[in-house]
């Protein structure tokens, strides 16, 4: 893995490479091609010279794709540009406890405004 690169399209071929390579990475971009076609187009896609470029959902997807094999160049690369520091992925079960505290929180709240509606208007509206 490199430290820093030198273009976006640059960092994308790192997490392409990550991710089994760009037949396996294309045909996953685009399913509905055929795969030398898909492979084809992404390599024109990483290429600075070529007028391709991935769409946003795509460039999503690749990102995605990224995170799961535990490479985050491409995200790195667009966050050193936009001036924030490095991204530290999120891991399931830490998202998991975050929203249990969430949703333990929002019941708690819930649960007192019950009771306050209770008891300010306990035997009908005021």
């Amino acid at each position: 893995m490199q430290l820093f690169h030198e273009s976006l399209n640059d960092a994308l071929r790192e997490v392409v490479a990550a991710c089994s390579g760009p037949k396996q990475v294309a045909a996953k971009l685009w399913p509905e091609k055929t795969p030398d076609a898909a492979h084809r187009l992404l390599l024109d896609c990483l290429n600075e010279t070529r007028a391709e470029r991935l769409d946003p959902d795509r460039l999503r997807m690749l990102l995605k794709l990224g995170r799961n094999a535990g490479c985050h160049a491409a995200m790195n690369y667009l966050l050193r540009d936009l001036g924030y520091e490095d991204c530290r992925p999120l891991e399931p079960q830490d998202e998991q406890a975050a929203l249990m505290r969430d949703y333990i929180a929002a019941t708690k709240a819930l649960q007192g405004i019950a009771s306050r509606l209770e008891t300010r208007f306990a035997g009908g509206v005021a």
